[in-house]
């Protein structure tokens, strides 16, 4: 763990555990929520856990209806939804979650969106021997979550669907970080983490490959909660007992935004205004039944 992951400055020890985020997204794109840096991204729910933090992110404003953890339909339309319901993005949107709760989250029935999530086999309609086997594998590797499968799974559910079925709009959840960090294993925390970022360079560098993504896609990186910062042992739990958990941060890298790395100070954000950006990303202004978070316009050249 040393050997791999130490190093004397914090910026060398952050480049050793997610190379990918630190020399690619930090060169060509931009990082938000560097405290240190005077810049803030937070949370405007009150509540600063998973649900009510997933819900804000994708839906745009906060419901303090949605104040628990439990497997309920979200009634607020997300922006997979809106997108899913737009001229030719019809069945081109589709989610791959590891955390068996965004079912309702995402509001599956209703939505229409294509979800899959936790222990949870994909239903392909080819029955193709790659699905076959990761459907196998999810439930032959013991799982220590009863709601949770292993990111690899997700992961590679994701990028299948992507090379088979091309969508326009991809949601990935990963999970095992939080898991672990609740956990207190800071070793599988750490290692969860340099997994994470292999498994967004995947993704990336497959569609610079691809004609029909290369220059043309963007990726959003974001967190539903943070974690606590201001005893030794914070660092497992979040909610809104816990100091700190409701700073989060963001990343983006793509054609539509400049260059410009860790950002310092600037205008605060926060998670509901993630929906309407996304929806600027693909040409839509993105609105609900409530007012929306706005469009983070600094991570679009002027000419957007």
């Amino acid at each position: 763990m040393v050997k791999d992951y130490w190093a004397d400055t914090p910026q060398t020890r952050r480049e050793k555990l997610m190379p990918f985020f630190w020399n690619t997204i930090n060169t060509k794109g931009q990082l938000y929520g560097n405290l240190r840096k005077g810049n803030v991204v937070t949370l405007a729910n009150p509540y600063w856990f998973s649900y009510p933090g997933y819900s804000e992110m994708l839906v745009g404003y906060v419901d303090l209806s949605r104040d628990s953890n439990d497997r309920e339909n979200n009634p607020n339309v997300t922006i997979l939804e809106y997108i899913h319901n737009q001229p030719g993005f019809h069945g081109k949107v589709a989610a791959f979650c590891s955390w068996d709760v965004f079912d309702f989250i995402i509001n599956e029935n209703r939505s229409g969106v294509q979800v899959n999530s936790g222990v949870e086999p994909f239903k392909d309609k080819y029955n193709r021997p790659k699905i076959r086997l990761l459907n196998e594998i999810m439930y032959q590797i013991p799982i220590p979550w009863k709601s949770v499968r292993y990111d690899a799974i997700t992961h590679h559910y994701a990028m299948d669907y992507l090379d088979q079925h091309k969508p326009k709009l991809l949601y990935i959840a990963y999970d095992e970080t939080d898991e672990y960090a609740h956990e207190g294993k800071y070793d599988q925390y750490l290692m969860a983490t340099n997994r994470l970022d292999k498994y967004v360079a995947e993704l990336w560098n497959w569609t610079q490959k691809n004609n029909q993504y290369k220059n043309k896609t963007t990726i959003l990186i974001t967190t539903d909660h943070g974690r606590g910062h201001k005893t030794i042992d914070a660092w497992r739990n979040h909610g809104s007992s816990v100091a700190g958990a409701e700073h989060v941060w963001m990343a983006v890298l793509g054609p539509d935004t400049p260059s410009r790395g860790e950002i310092s100070d600037g205008e605060p954000m926060t998670s509901s205004q993630i929906a309407a950006t996304i929806g600027a990303f693909l040409g839509f202004g993105y609105s609900n039944e409530k007012p929306v978070g706005p469009v983070m316009h600094s991570m679009f050249y002027d000419t957007k």
